[in-house]
Formats: structure tokens, C-alpha cells, sequence
């Protein structure tokens, strides 16, 4: 049997090693053919990287190419800080990827696997750059507004390139360009400590009894298959049970509630997790350097949120698949925007 003509071109995958995702994207001929997102427990330690990377990607992310990778996973637990996360992460890549093998190291471009270690404080949690470096290449002035699972990146581009203040994960918490809040893994009581029920104004329960994938599930807005993660009390997704987990934080019985009523707290914290986001978008987008029809382009799992976001902005969105489009092979693929670093360090590595 032949081959597809796609396969024909040498190979390049991208690689975004997360925390609680691996995301992958297969480029040939200087085309997105595929993009993969799959659980990973990395926080339990390494073999969990090898279980998502045997079990649950597909055929072509084993295959020999030309591989680069971007990470985030190296601030998690299993690791003694990210120097020793990114190092540990490098070997990985090392001993698994067949091929070439690059790192993405933000600011600094691509470095060998040698050099990783040394060059740790520019690769630990750069997948934000990638993504902006590749939208740069298309959008002279944006600001990037990438929402995912676990946090949100609101990062200004100028001239064609990356324009951040803070570089690091600790100077862009500083600075707005990272909002640690995403829509299926952020715990309800990181948004608010009170809300509305009964007419009255109600503390919340300081537990991780619900999480954001629970309420944008209630309100019809989660994409399907974005929440790979178990449920905050280990049970299933159906409405009703993300509705007695969204009781629970108001210290109430799913009983006690209709299921209107659950609905309009669920959209409360959407809107209480709407508002960090403008207030960061609004302020980065008051720089100087940004014109004022500077549009916001969107992606993540997120990009419903940051949709109304831009039109809360009233500024225009352009969805990042659609500025790639001319670097995809396929218009509608659906993991795309999700894995949007992943995509963009593959994009990269064609130069």
C-alpha cells in the first residue's frame, strides 16, 4: 500500500511536555497534519511521561523525525526545581524521541539537548513564546490571548514579535501576561470568595469541591474532550454531578437548588472568571507601543471565554487557527487551537 503524499516530506513533530497534558503536532512540507493533546500525571514522576507517551499518543509521535519541544511541566511537583525539571525532561526527550532532537528555548531559539541544562531559566514554561513568535510571523500587532486548562497567557506583539514585559513565570504573574486561571483544572474558590444565591451574599467553601470545567459545562461552553482530568471528587461529568459539586462550594445539597438556579451561579463565576482577564487584557492593551485596532487572537481550549473577552474589549478576534490557516492542512482540525505551542514550535523548526 502507498503512502499518503504527505509522508513522503520529511517529518517534524512538535512537542509541548505539560504538566497534565502532552501535546503534540505532526508538520510535513511545512503543513499541520495532526495535533494531539493526551493526559499526563507528571506530577507522580516520570513514568508517568512514558505512560501518555506509550499508550496514548498516536503511531507518528513514536515514528523517527525532526522533533522540537517546548515544556511547562518542569515546575511541577516530581521535580527539585525547574533546572532540575528541565534537565530531567531533556534526558526524556533524549531517550525517547527517534531523530533530531531540539529544545525550544524561548528568547533564545532552538538548543541542542546538551545544551538544555545551561540554558534552563530561557526554555522552563516558554511554550507562551512560541505561539506568540509564530502569530507574529502573520499579525504585526495583537495581543495573544491564549486560555487553556490551568492558566491563561495575555501576550503582546509588536512589530512582528513577542513584546512581553516578564519573561519568566514569576515576572509575567507580575506583569498580567500570565493569569493562573483556565477553564477546566481552576479550583472555584481561586475566583471569588463570595457569591450570590437566595438573595444573599454567600462565603464559599475554601475546598476543591468544583472546578471551572464544572461550571462551563454547566453553561454548554466546555469543548468536548478538554477535561481529561478526573473530577474534583472523583466521579463522573454528567449536569446533574457537576451540579452537586458546584453546591458543595456554597455549602448547600444539589436539593436545595433547581436547575436554573445552578445554571446562574455556574455563569456568575464565569463572569468572576472573566474579570481578571479584562482587567490584565484591558491594562496590556493600554501600552503605547500597541495601536488601538490591535485585535486579540485567540486560542486554547479556552477560546470561548476569550472570545467574550474581546467583545467585552470591543476588540476584534481573529482565531489563531485562521491566521495559520495557510500552515494547515486540514481547515476544521480540531485540536489546533489547543495545542497551539505544540503546533507553533513545529511551525518553527521549519526554518
Amino acid at each position: 500500500m502507498s503512502r499518503p503524499a504527505h509522508d513522503q516530506t520529511p517529518k517534524k513533530i512538535g512537542w509541548d511536555l505539560g504538566g497534565v497534558h502532552v501535546k503534540a503536532a505532526l508538520v510535513e512540507g511545512g503543513r499541520v497534519h495532526e495535533a494531539v493533546q493526551a493526559p499526563c500525571k507528571l506530577w507522580r514522576g516520570i513514568p508517568a511521561l512514558d505512560e501518555t507517551f506509550s499508550k496514548l499518543l498516536p503511531d507518528w509521535a513514536r515514528e523517527e523525525a525532526d522533533h522540537a519541544v517546548t515544556m511547562t511541566g518542569e515546575l511541577t511537583d516530581c521535580f527539585k526545581d525547574r533546572g532540575d525539571g528541565v534537565a530531567q525532561l531533556a534526558a526524556w526527550a533524549a531517550a525517547n524521541l527517534k531523530g533530531r532532537v531540539r529544545i525550544y528555548a524561548g528568547r533564545s531559539g532552538f538548543v541542542t539537548l546538551e545544551a538544555a541544562e545551561a540554558q534552563a531559566a530561557d526554555i522552563a514554561s516558554a511554550n507562551w513564546h512560541a505561539t506568540a513568535a509564530l502569530v507574529g510571523r502573520h499579525v504585526a500587532n495583537a495581543l495573544l490571548v491564549d486560555i487553556g486548562s490551568t492558566t491563561s497567557d495575555l501576550i503582546p506583539i509588536v512589530g512582528g514579535r513577542p513584546a512581553s514585559t516578564g519573561y519568566s513565570d514569576a515576572e509575567r504573574l507580575e506583569t498580567g501576561e500570565l493569569v493562573y486561571s483556565g477553564v477546566v483544572r481552576t479550583a472555584l474558590p481561586a475566583l471569588a470568595t463570595h457569591a450570590p444565591w437566595a438573595g444573599r451574599r454567600t462565603a464559599l467553601m475554601a475546598e476543591s469541591f468544583a472546578t471551572t470545567a464544572d461550571i462551563h459545562r454547566l453553561l454548554g461552553d466546555l469543548p468536548e474532550g478538554a477535561d481529561q482530568q478526573h473530577s474534583a471528587d472523583l466521579k463522573g461529568k454528567s449536569i446533574a454531578e457537576s451540579e452537586t459539586r458546584l453546591s458543595r462550594i456554597i455549602g448547600r445539597d444539589h436539593s436545595e437548588g433547581s436547575e436554573a438556579a445552578w445554571r446562574a451561579l455556574a455563569a456568575w463565576f464565569a463572569e468572576a472568571q472573566l474579570r481578571p482577564l479584562h482587567n490584565a487584557a484591558a491594562t496590556l492593551l493600554s501600552r503605547s507601543d500597541l495601536p488601538p485596532d490591535a485585535p486579540l487572537v485567540i486560542c486554547g481550549a479556552g477560546s470561548f471565554l476569550a472570545e467574550r473577552l474581546a467583545r467585552r474589549l470591543g476588540r476584534p478576534a481573529r482565531a489563531f487557527t485562521g491566521v495559520i490557516a495557510d500552515s494547515l492542512a486540514d481547515r476544521d482540525a480540531g485540536w489546533i487551537s489547543t495545542c497551539g505551542p505544540a503546533v507553533a514550535v513545529g511551525l518553527l523548526a521549519e526554518d
